[in-house]
């Protein structure tokens, strides 16, 4: 069971890639075999959250020696986010025509490369299953039309940065633990020399950062996602964006907790400064793709200031509203360039949700995260969020009111069956806030998973 989705989704990429993406049959093999490995995670999310973690090592290979698959309830979470996300795209662009013979397998690709990264518990194979990830990346903000390539060179430049950065502190971690297995090497962490390991972890922040495009990392996000073609904006903000949600989480508060507690003013300043950049350039944009990637920006650094509060409250609330952005940031993405009743109101859901306003899965995620800056006996946070859920309000009434009040928003090519995915994207997301129990026990479990 800890295998089938990792199976599934590499078995498929594999058989994927020969094919011509272009033939709608194609789209919706990758699309079935995306729905059959998030049915498989989820599977084994139920039986983690009945058992607990699930730990095994492929080929029989002795404990140390062979590469470790583990399943908790922080990895199983973003490994079935990510998955739905992919397939949410992938029928968008499928539905309204896929225009490159690469684009199901490319996606595939990723759905195994996210997989497998969440579902480790061995540093080195994390890093492959990172690049995997960024590989597939590579290829889909170069799809499209011929002005993506530069936002696809953009991209690439500066994530191999970020992947060489985070090579470098994987060699470190095995220099001064001697091991890569995740458990063992937070064990050891403690007996490390001060320096050596605030270094690691500031270079393993560097390297998370650049992937979520956070303050003062941003610089390549806003070219790359007003670049992209909606489904492919969906994809790297939605899924892609996972990777450092989870890495600063699993590596920050599991394997280096310490550093993590001995720099969280320092993460608490970034976060600010991220929602703060993030909301104040999104009121000062007119087009709806630069408000959506610079609230990206902005919505990324929530998750830090709860990450930096910490403990069982704050490392909850971080995961909670990571889930929640990525919903409200595929939703919106995909409305993007959308016209009609239904696209308005379902890009309104999204809105309200980024925003907080009840009764969509936003509002859940900004509750926990003025529970977090309460429990921190913070004013300071508190009003940071709010400042920060007002500005939000702001930029997204402005770009509702440009582009579907005043009706000048130019349409893409789609068909109905892009609104209809749209609007059940928007039932999903009031669904979550009417029925928020699911996701706040996962999110809690998740954050005992890292305690």
């Amino acid at each position: 069971m800890l295998a089938a989705g990792l199976a599934i989704a590499w078995l498929a990429a594999v058989g994927l890639a020969p094919l011509d993406g272009r033939r709608r049959w194609v789209g919706w093999m990758a699309a079935a075999a995306l729905a059959a490995a998030l049915l498989a995670v989820l599977a084994l999310g139920a039986e983690v959250l009945r058992a607990g973690p699930v730990t095994m090592v492929p080929g029989g290979w002795p404990a140390g020696v062979g590469i470790v698959l583990r399943a908790d309830a922080l990895g199983v979470l973003f490994a079935a986010l990510s998955l739905a996300v992919l397939l949410a795209a992938l029928c968008y662009e499928v539905i309204g025509g896929v225009d490159s013979r690469t684009f199901p397998a490319a996606v595939m690709f990723m759905a195994a490369g996210l997989t497998g990264l969440f579902l480790t518990g061995d540093i080195f194979s994390f890093y492959v299953f990172f690049e995997i990830s960024m590989i597939a990346a590579y290829l889909l903000t170069a799809y499209g039309e011929a002005r993506q390539v530069g936002a696809a060179f953009i991209f690439a430049v500066v994530n191999l940065l970020g992947s060489f950065l985070f090579l470098i502190a994987v060699g470190a971690l095995y220099h001064v633990t001697g091991s890569l297995e995740m458990a063992t090497v937070a064990a050891r962490m403690g007996d490390v020399e001060p320096n050596t390991a605030i270094l690691i972890a500031v270079t393993v922040f560097v390297a998370f950062g650049v992937k979520l495009g956070l303050f003062p990392f941003h610089f390549w996000l806003p070219a790359v996602y007003t670049g992209s073609r909606a489904a492919t904006a969906a994809i790297l903000s939605g899924a892609l964006a996972n990777i450092g949600y989870y890495g600063l989480l699993r590596f920050g508060a599991e394997v280096l907790a310490d550093q993590l507690r001995f720099g969280s003013t320092v993460i608490l300043v970034l976060g600010s400064a991220s929602v703060l950049y993030g909301a104040l350039q999104a009121v000062s944009r007119r087009s709806g793709a630069e408000v959506l990637a610079y609230s990206a920006i902005g919505q990324v650094g929530y998750v830090l200031v709860a990450l930096g509060v910490g403990g069982a409250v704050g490392l909850a609330a971080a995961v909670l509203y990571a889930v929640v952005n990525s919903l409200n940031k595929t939703l919106l993405f995909l409305s993007n360039g959308l016209r009609g009743w239904m696209v308005g109101g379902a890009f309104a859901v999204g809105a309200f949700s980024v925003v907080g306003v009840p009764p969509t899965a936003g509002f859940f995620g900004k509750v926990a995260l003025f529970q977090a800056g309460i429990d921190a006996s913070s004013a300071v946070l508190v009003g940071l969020i709010f400042l920060g859920g007002t500005l939000s309000f702001v930029y997204m009434f402005q770009i509702y009111q440009h582009d579907f009040w005043r009706g000048e928003r130019t349409e893409e090519p789609t068909t109905p069956g892009n609104r209809v995915l749209v609007a059940g994207l928007a039932v999903l997301v009031v669904a979550v806030g009417l029925w928020p129990e699911p996701l706040l026990a996962a999110s809690r479990e998740a954050a005992e998973a890292l305690l």
